[in-house]
């Protein structure tokens, strides 16, 4: 490290910034004593209140001392002072497993079976110990400078005594295109079984180079997902297209467990004769708008102190991570005129509902609320394709915060586009904290 970096608790030197987000950054330092590469998270706390999250580094601090692991990047210690907290980490230098497959755009069977070895030899020991990551994900999982896979980012964590009498874990959490049928069913989970479909996703991904679960929107995901709806691509082996559909079970109860997943043949020998792949997306797979939902990220760093946020009470679930650079808008379909809208508000749900209705008062429109939670605005006299209509909904992702999403449903696209950006978007401006899908997100004050 050149120069002398500042010198933290009288202990570490730091270095440069390997990561930030909304509540804090994520440094490379030295620990002064031992020499020893180190990354340290720095969170806010006075932000962390703000928003929620205490309870949520807390599991994560009681999770990441339970687990020790060669596959798990392991929590050296946490330390704290009147405004901070900082976790002290194993730094680990060859980055996010994403990084690799959006650089090679997919892997040969032969090195995504070496990572997936790794990553259910973490999961196993996790469960053993009554941990459940609940969000797996390739950006979750980083190599070292040797390619060892490292699990990442315990901060959805559940363990055992997190489960109810009925003996599931209820809380709906993780990461859209990676999360279970059961989970976003809200009708209880094992977690256990639930990382095993992510470990899938994962598997699916590495060799495919894209999603396996994909729509022009998240309802469409969400009812693939739940349906187990995928196909493998034709360069995928016979025991990886079989293995993959025993893990991706849309029913919990027969889905492969992790000691069958080792007893398999792709999992114990894997692919045989599997060529050196290195070329970008194929081209069958042009249609499914693949490469933009792979590319659906918080940022290009191994280390990001931005996770998705612990979700409470979703009927369709969405999780959302308030970064200023977050977009989930990879995951949609581009269409000519963009029919949907997503923001994010600091504000109670009745508050926000209240200050729709007053705007669409206020532009002379008709309110219809639905009750599964929609409202439905109309105009009042015929356009150029009939009455204009859209619908908005409320997510709730903290009791301090939520995800409003507003798509146009009949009439005509421009005069929905016009009267979203000229008349509906500024005058929620008191309500929204971020837009998503804006080529600048600025947080609003």
């Amino acid at each position: 490290m050149e120069g002398r970096g500042k010198i933290l608790m009288e202990r570490y030197e730091l270095g440069r910034l390997l990561g930030k987000g909304t509540f804090g950054r994520v440094h490379y330092a030295r620990n002064l004593e031992s020499n020893r590469s180190v990354a340290i998270k720095m969170m806010d706390k006075d932000k962390v209140l703000k928003v929620g999250l205490s309870e949520q580094i807390r599991r994560e601090i009681t999770t990441m001392r339970l687990v020790a692991h060669k596959n798990i990047v392991e929590l050296h210690e946490v330390m704290a002072t009147r405004n901070k907290i900082y976790f002290v980490m194993e730094y680990v230098k060859g980055g996010e497993l994403f990084d690799k497959i959006e650089k090679s755009g997919r892997l040969t069977e032969s090195a995504a079976h070496n990572y997936f070895q790794q990553l259910i030899s973490a999961v196993d020991y996790c469960h053993s110990r009554g941990v459940y990551h609940r969000d797996l994900k390739p950006e979750n999982l980083l190599l070292d400078e040797d390619e060892n896979l490292k699990v990442s980012d315990f901060g959805l964590s559940a363990l055992s005594e997190s489960k109810r009498q009925d003996g599931l874990l209820h809380t709906t959490c993780g990461t859209p295109a990676y999360v279970a049928p059961e989970v976003i069913s809200k009708t209880g989970y094992d977690g256990a079984k639930s990382d095993i479909w992510s470990c899938g996703v994962v598997l699916f991904v590495l060799v495919a180079g894209y999603l396996p679960f994909q729509g022009p929107n998240l309802m469409e995901m969400y009812r693939k997902i739940q349906h187990g709806d995928f196909r493998c691509p034709s360069w995928f082996s016979h025991k990886l297209k079989k293995l993959l559909y025993k893990i991706l079970d849309p029913n919990p109860s027969t889905r492969i467990s992790i000691q069958k997943i080792k007893e398999s043949t792709w999992f114990r020998k894997g692919p045989e004769g599997t060529r050196t792949v290195k070329e970008k997306i194929p081209s069958e797979n042009a249609t499914t708008n693949a490469a933009p939902t792979l590319s659906v990220r918080r940022g290009k760093n191994a280390y990001e102190d931005v996770k998705p946020l612990h979700v409470t009470n979703l009927n369709a679930f969405e999780i959302i991570s308030f970064s200023s650079g977050f977009d989930l808008s990879g995951l949609f379909i581009e269409m000519e005129h963009r029919k949907e809208a997503r923001f994010t508000s600091d504000k109670p749900a009745s508050a926000i509902i209240s200050k729709i209705e007053d705007v669409a008062k206020m532009l002379n429109l008709r309110v219809r609320k639905k009750d599964n939670g929609v409202v439905k605005i109309q105009g009042r006299k015929e356009g150029r394709n009939g009455v204009l209509q859209f619908d908005t909904e409320i997510f709730e992702i903290t009791p301090f915060h939520h995800l409003v999403e507003m798509k146009q449903t009949s009439g005509d696209s421009l005069e929905y586009q016009k009267l979203f950006e000229q008349d509906i978007r500024p005058a929620l401006k008191d309500i929204v904290w971020a837009w998503h899908g804006d080529d600048q997100q600025q947080m609003q004050e």
